[in-house]
């Protein structure tokens, strides 16, 4: 099992990214990425210590962590720089803030961001069909999240993924010990949302195929 969107008190969240790291383990995780919020003000520390910390992360820890950022309310012209400063610094997993229904998130996020080198567009809101389209379009996945608020607009992004061929991912979101669920807890995130067994089985497999290719890079 896999969440590739988690906070450490590199930004905003409560915990050590070591301690991030054992509790998803704890869970019966096999990879998570650490992916503290970044803009110009801290891209380069946050993405250093990122890198650093799972470059140091023992190999037989029974858990992979992955480097990553989650670029966050961000001006819309500033995505594609920051995500290449990410990916100089060897970030492998970049997100990027969606129009979530319940932060103000500047109108057109979701489509400059989808325009940029990104992995995932975390808690997208009502994403429209255009980009739902670009998504697609750009093997770029939609994330269904387990994070409250976030989670409200779940249902409408299945619907959306189904009707344009969009990739999902299922992911946490986690800022708190609390927010660290269960694998089988996640799973019924994705079938509250709407999604059957079957493509709940695809998004894993699809998942699995992104993590092997971005550690052959």
């Amino acid at each position: 099992m896999y969440n590739l969107h988690a906070h450490t008190f590199l930004s905003d969240g409560e915990l050590l990214p070591s301690e991030v790291a054992v509790r998803y383990l704890d869970k019966g995780y096999a990879v998570i990425a650490i992916t503290d919020h970044a803009d110009y003000s801290n891209i380069r520390q946050v993405a250093g210590s990122a890198v650093e910390f799972c470059r140091r992360w023992p190999k037989n820890a029974g858990i992979k962590v992955l480097p990553g950022v989650e670029l966050t309310h961000v001006p819309i012209q500033q995505f594609k720089p920051l995500a290449a400063l990410a990916r100089k610094a060897g970030v492998k997993i970049i997100i990027a803030h969606g129009e979530s229904p319940v932060e103000p998130v500047v109108q057109g996020t979701n489509h400059a961001a989808l325009l940029a080198d990104i992995d995932i567009l975390a808690h997208p809101g009502l994403i429209s069909d255009r980009d739902t389209r670009l998504a697609a379009r750009r093997k770029i996945f939609l994330e269904i999240t387990s994070r409250r608020g976030h989670n409200q607009t779940n249902a409408h992004v299945v619907k959306q993924a189904r009707k344009f061929g969009a990739k999902l991912i299922l992911n946490h979101d986690s800022h708190a010990p609390q927010d660290i669920i269960t694998p089988q807890q996640l799973l019924k995130v994705g079938k509250d949302s709407g999604l059957k067994q079957a493509e709940l089985d695809k998004i894993y497999r699809e998942t699995e195929e992104f993590l092997t290719k971005k550690e052959r890079r």
